[in-house]
């Protein structure tokens, strides 16, 4: 299909000339963080989310809804295609949350941004559902740092057995470096990601089964909601916390404080 490249800056509040420039492609990607939620509706009620583009147009940029990874860095990666830079899908494993010696699958998608003559590739990720996620993209150079304000990264190689250098993002947290996800520069390819897509979103283990989870970052604070517990994370680190006390709640939450337009009759899981 033919992407509405206006509808889906209209989408993100995003106007400039749309070149294949470093320029063009962090405010793009800021714009985009800004613009459409992290959300995982379908998964919670019981469905794989289609990574169709046509599909992710409807629901993302016509629709009023959110996605996670898999769709808002699907529909970024064809954006940026038409745009005329080279993109490469990539996998990771989040170390966010993981207990010491847990080994997780490659589950992440992530994007490898070649501009057009320029000598630096760029790591782009608008589907990490954090409030530690990237802002703006960062330099696929190691010990590249990016003060993506109020946020700060940084990218390092770490030792591994593997072929491959094993690339690790982190963000910085009270003074420390905190792991988010590690990767290698191994492509993936979209039919990867609808096999990915479909465990993650259908496999009863999986934390996208068992709770809604969304994230929205604002102009001044990100806001996140995990099952009933609502958080925001205001851009100087005071964090205000509260519970919902139900589902119907939790639903009214997302239409006016996260903007997404939940289907009529969605009833999540008490």
């Amino acid at each position: 299909m033919t992407l509405d490249l206006d509808a889906y800056f209209a989408r993100i509040g995003w106007k400039g000339e749309p070149r294949p420039t470093a320029e063009v492609l962090r405010s793009v990607h800021r714009a985009h963080m800004l613009g459409i939620p992290f959300e995982n509706l379908e998964p919670v009620l019981g469905s794989a989310p289609s990574l169709v583009l046509a599909d992710l147009e409807a629901k993302l940029v016509r629709g009023g809804r959110g996605g996670y990874c898999y769709e808002h860095n699907t529909l970024l990666s064809a954006v940026l295609k038409r745009l005329g830079f080279t993109v490469t899908l990539l996998a990771a494993r989040v170390l966010l949350g993981a207990a010491p010696g847990d080994i997780r699958p490659r589950t992440h998608m992530l994007m490898r941004v070649d501009v057009p003559g320029g000598d630096t590739p760029w790591l782009a990720d608008v589907g990490f559902g954090a409030v530690s996620a990237l802002l703006e993209p960062i330099p696929l150079v190691a010990d590249a740092e990016l003060f993506d304000g109020p946020r700060h990264h940084r990218l390092v190689h770490t030792p591994h057995d593997g072929p491959l250098e094993l690339w690790e993002l982190q963000t910085e947290k009270g003074g420390a470096w905190e792991p988010q996800y590690a990767f290698t520069l191994e492509p993936f390819e979209a039919p990867d990601f609808d096999v990915i897509n479909w465990h993650i979103a259908t496999n009863p283990r999986s934390p996208f089964q068992q709770a809604v989870y969304a994230q929205l970052t604002r102009p001044g604070s990100h806001l996140a909601l995990s099952g009933l517990d609502l958080v925001e994370t205001a851009d100087d680190g005071t964090v205000t916390e509260r519970r919902l006390p139900d589902a119907a709640e939790a639903l009214r939450v997302l239409r006016d404080d996260f903007g997404i337009r939940v289907p009529e009759g969605t009833r999540l899981p008490e």
